[in-house]
């Protein structure tokens, strides 16, 4: 999947949760526009499948919890060492459990869903500001979710408490930092065919999984939005599935 028309050669891409689903979908995308891409998630297998087929000078593979600091800090050192300050980091990490209500969700679960899905971004987000700054732009991607933007039973308190304030640091990020040449989208979809859903406390059916958004067309979004001349900021994307709609 590329942008017709559209190279980003020479770019160096930061993708968490690149190991499978939405991630996977944007890493491999910008690989085949001809970016230089880091594939960051916790499995090393998965990571290597993901991507089989792609040049492997323009690819690497950085096994990382985006929770620990100390371990994002030291993998951006390295990616800058070997390729540079990052032109476009994507935050897509991101887990959710079975029990999700308030009165159920276990007090770890809460802590580990926070520590992945916001302040995982904030880590990664911090070590990429210094390079992105001294390089004079950049622009970041943070994949949220209609939870995001309105709570429900089904993405649970937590997860849905988790991507509010992500969608929160992204408007932050805006704020502060458009002096600095830099920006920030968050992308809010509503269900998406991944693995996330093997999560789901009710089955979800085949049939439901066919109708809903699948992970390239969440990566189609995000290789839009870094498209876009550096003069261009989308704040905010929302996209759902057609029969489902901003619900």
């Amino acid at each position: 999947m590329t942008v017709p028309g559209y190279s980003f050669a020479e770019q160096v891409v930061v993708v968490t949760g690149a190991s499978s689903g939405i991630g996977r979908a944007i890493a491999r995308g910008f690989a085949e526009g001809e970016a230089k891409v880091v594939f960051v998630g916790q499995n090393r297998e998965r990571l290597e499948e993901a991507v089989e087929g792609l040049p492997e000078e323009r690819v690497k593979c950085c096994s990382c919890d985006v929770a620990d600091r100390e371990a994002v800090n030291e993998m951006m050192r390295e990616i800058e060492a070997d390729w540079g300050a990052v032109d476009v980091l994507v935050n897509n990490a991101g887990i959710n459990t079975p029990k999700r209500s308030v009165a159920e969700v276990a007090p770890e679960d809460w802590d580990r869903t926070v520590a992945i899905n916001l302040t995982g971004p904030f880590n990664m987000v911090r070590a990429a500001l210094p390079g992105m700054r001294e390089k004079g732009g950049g622009l970041i991607i943070n994949v949220a979710s209609i939870a995001g933007l309105r709570a429900g039973k089904v993405a649970g308190a937590a997860y849905a408490a988790s991507k509010h304030g992500l969608v929160s640091l992204n408007h932050s990020l805006n704020e502060e930092e458009k002096e600095n040449g830099i920006r920030a989208c968050v992308i809010c979809p509503g269900e998406v065919e991944t693995p996330i859903l093997d999560k789901r406390p009710v089955p979800v059916s085949a049939e439901h999984r066919a109708c809903i958004l699948q992970p390239e067309d969440v990566a189609a979004a995000a290789l839009f939005v870094a498209s876009l001349p550096p003069r261009v900021c989308v704040a905010e994307l929302v996209i759902t599935p057609r029969l489902q709609g901003f619900r």
